[in-house]
């Protein structure tokens, strides 16, 4: 990393602030990056940064994980899973209890280990958690184009895959006035296109800068933002170009629609959104989990304490929920968003507490 070269960024950005900026970095790899580079305490306390709904784990809906929780106690079924979802609280209990108890609960690095247990144990069924978005997704879709190549029948999906402009849509036309930039991520605009995001300026008069994930990257995005919001000007613009380009991938695009169609969706903290989720097509139905094993737990309320909802709409910050750093912490978490490896409270934790907790 060139020192001179983050230096000259700083001073940059500072001197080009001339009122209080408050700044959305989306995602949650980009949380977790600004908390591990420790870029808040670089910049003047009028630039703020708050996260947003950018962690897949953190807006799974708790009715979406009691189903999930449901699943795992299915006779013959296995879950299979990104170890992120094992510890996320659902109503009453996690994955990770369920496994403690008996159920068969499995971590994976990715749906293709998934698909490989499937054939080597045939006579069980086997039910990857989708859940991600758009950067997961064709990983996800190719799995089940796997699957239905080597004619398993004892492999689906129970998909929880979102995407993000749909949440950007909710997040922005419910009226979040305070904000004067956002932070894109740069592996979903790989995926999508810095074209699909337009719409943030031209609908929401919002900058926005798509980036990537090491400091320079991040500070670069920043200062972008700084100089068209103090300009009142509008744009997105790219600051990955390496890896974004205009139109995205067409051909990972292309499996996603081949596998996945729109569909509504629950999201912690935004609640139902229209179209914003991708359930499989009507015609891989059989890859279908919530077709196969449909079960229906009881709706009910989070846990009012965990402000997990609020975080992820950049309303408060986590050392502002009462339980942060207490009763809620990496061993003993309250809500996902300290339990997820993207998640902003596991992220101020681990790189952001003012003072030392004892556990």
């Amino acid at each position: 990393m060139n020192e001179q070269t983050v230096s000259a960024l700083i001073h940059r950005i500072k001197s080009n602030i001339t009122q209080p900026l408050c700044l959305m970095e989306v995602c949650g790899t980009h949380t977790t990056a600004i908390g591990r580079c420790g870029i808040r305490s670089l910049l003047t306390p009028e630039l703020e940064l708050v996260s947003g709904p950018g962690c897949p784990v953190c807006v799974t809906s708790q009715y979406d994980l009691d189903q999930m929780i449901l699943l795992s106690r299915q006779p013959g079924v296995t879950i299979a899973t990104f170890g992120d979802m094992l510890r996320v609280p659902g109503s009453e209990t996690t994955l990770e209890l369920e496994k403690a108890a008996g159920a068969d609960v499995r971590a994976v690095y990715s749906p293709f280990e998934a698909v490989k247990m499937a054939q080597q144990e045939q006579d069980r069924q086997f039910v990857f958690l989708g859940v991600g978005f758009e950067t997961t997704a064709p990983a996800i879709a190719m799995s089940v184009e796997l699957a239905r190549q080597y004619g398993l029948d004892n492999y689906s999906v129970f998909s929880c895959v979102k995407t993000m402009p749909a949440a950007l849509h909710a997040l922005l036309g419910g009226g979040k006035s305070s904000l004067h930039g956002l932070i894109l991520p740069g592996h979903v605009s790989a995926i999508i296109g810095r074209k699909a995001q337009d719409f943030v300026a031209s609908h929401y008069h919002l900058p926005a800068a798509v980036t990537g994930f090491e400091l320079t990257d991040i500070l670069t995005a920043v200062l972008a933002l700084v100089e068209m919001a103090t300009n009142n000007e509008a744009a997105v613009v790219n600051c990955y170009p390496s890896v974004v380009r205009e139109e995205g991938n067409p051909q990972a695009r292309a499996l996603i629609e081949k596998v996945f169609a729109p569909s509504d969706a629950k999201w912690r903290g935004l609640g139902l959104i229209e179209q914003s989720g991708l359930s499989l097509r009507r015609e891989l139905a059989q890859f279908d989990a919530r077709l196969r094993f449909p079960v229906t737990p009881q709706d009910t309320p989070e846990n009012s304490a965990c402000r997990c909802a609020n975080v992820l709409l950049g309303e408060i910050t986590p050392p502002d929920c009462a339980l942060f750093g207490s009763k809620c912490n990496p061993l003993s978490p309250e809500g996902p968003c300290m339990v997820s490896s993207e998640g902003a409270c596991a992220a101020y934790f681990r790189y952001e507490r003012k003072k030392e907790v004892t556990l």
